[in-house]
């Protein structure tokens, strides 16, 4: 294992000037949706979605800004707050308030908890997030403070991380809410008797958008239900969970590998999307025991680690793409994929390269004199804008749980 001494010294001073780092720069961050997120970059991409080669024309000039000059975002939109990184940080100061004992970490965590709460969706019933801009897809334009199931579950991971912790009521309340969104505010499609996919946003905002289920989306759903299940004893979700779970296996291709969307579009396998679909496997795998489900996961990883990692035994971005790609490496898949080896350590499908290369090289090329993270390594140069949302609070937190499962530190 690299975690020898030198490594855990090297980790815990990275941590802890990213933590540095933090406390200047703030909650607000440029996100890497901002060009997209203006009004030109919505109508370029609807525009691409209908029409490839106009579309191609008219996305030139953001994509170049983007992979030659991102810094140039800022002139377009300014930092927002996002829930998903949010929740993010809240774990990962949970996980250091546990490492260390130190109540100012614990009270770091309950201060994005305490965010999180005011930035829920308006207008709903129960608590759930989305993104704090519009959001053009190939199926339609989401809206800004929609409800969305690939972010939701990490606040309900968070909150129950805090639960774990202080076994605070206010927590508990907010995390029965949270399941019961889950379970109600979702459309399913049923595919056949034993199977339904769950719509990406909340049922009420369906109207006007097509309808096309998305692999990783599914199993935040049947993690998150099958979790409450468990928690609650609930056998609503359970059922729920289940055909979200058998939709997301029947889409397993032969390879081992998932599309990321089920149908003719969006027939790409990418990095940290792959490890989205195995980790909530994972993680549905700790406490609802199906064999299916482990041959899935099992075949799953034996694609990831064979196709989506180079010679050197780092992360690439793509398996399978359906477009050029302007950058070599992605922080949001080393991020992803230390997680993924820590949700399997303790397991039969444990394997340290999972996460041994790619520390090792985050710590000698990705982090900046600021403590901030490069975002991409590009075909040129870096991208060096820090996003919060893609990817310095998901590296965080994998960070923080590292330290954490790894060794008791003092800061």
């Amino acid at each position: 294992m690299l975690l020898e001494n030198k490594i855990q010294e090297k980790l815990q001073l990275s941590l802890f000037r990213f933590i540095d780092w933090l406390n200047e720069f703030g909650p607000f961050s440029q996100d890497q949706y901002d060009f997209w997120a203006t009004g030109y970059g919505r109508w370029a991409k609807s525009v691409y979605y209908q029409n490839s080669v106009v579309g191609t024309f008219l996305v030139s000039p953001l994509v170049f800004m983007d992979s030659f000059v991102p810094f140039t975002r800022s002139f377009f939109r300014k930092p927002s707050r996002f829930p998903i990184a949010d929740a993010h940080f809240a774990m990962g100061f949970a996980y250091i308030y546990q490492a260390t004992g130190e109540s100012v970490y614990y009270q770091k965590m309950v201060d994005q908890l305490e965010a999180l709460i005011k930035s829920r969706c308006p207008g709903y019933k129960h608590y759930a997030w989305g993104y704090p801009f519009q959001w053009m897809t190939n199926a339609g334009i989401i809206e800004q403070g929609t409800p969305l199931i690939t972010s939701t579950p990490y606040v309900y991971e968070a909150f129950h991380t805090a639960y774990q912790i202080d076994r605070d009521e206010k927590w508990w309340a907010i995390l029965h809410s949270i399941a019961a969104h889950v379970a109600e505010d979702y459309h399913d499609l049923p595919q056949n008797f034993h199977s339904n996919a769950c719509s990406y946003i909340a049922r009420d905002k369906l109207k006007n958008l097509d309808f096309t289920p998305v692999i990783n989306a599914n199993t935040y759903r049947a993690f998150l239900l099958l979790h409450a299940a468990h928690l609650f004893e609930n056998a609503v979700y359970k059922e729920l969970g289940e055909k979200n779970l058998n939709f997301v296996l029947d889409h397993q291709q032969s390879d081992g590998s998932w599309y990321y969307a089920a149908g003719k579009v969006d027939q790409f396998v990418d990095h940290f999307h792959t490890c989205f679909v195995l980790k909530n496997l994972a993680k549905i795998s700790h406490y609802y025991k199906n064999d299916r489900c482990q041959q899935a996961i099992d075949r799953g990883l034996q694609f990831y680690r064979s196709m989506l990692f180079d010679s050197q035994k780092l992360p690439v971005p793509f398996a399978k793409k359906q477009r050029l790609v302007p950058y070599h490496r992605e922080l949001y898949d080393y991020a992803e994929c230390i997680n993924l080896g820590l949700l399997l350590e303790n397991t039969e499908d444990f394997n340290p390269d999972f996460y041994d290369r790619p520390l090792l090289d985050l710590l000698s090329n990705w982090q900046k004199q600021d403590g901030s993270f490069r975002t991409r390594k590009l075909w040129v140069g870096w991208n060096n804008v820090p996003y919060h949302r893609w990817a310095q609070s998901q590296l965080f937190r994998s960070l923080s749980l590292l330290v954490l499962q790894k060794q008791k530190i003092k800061s």
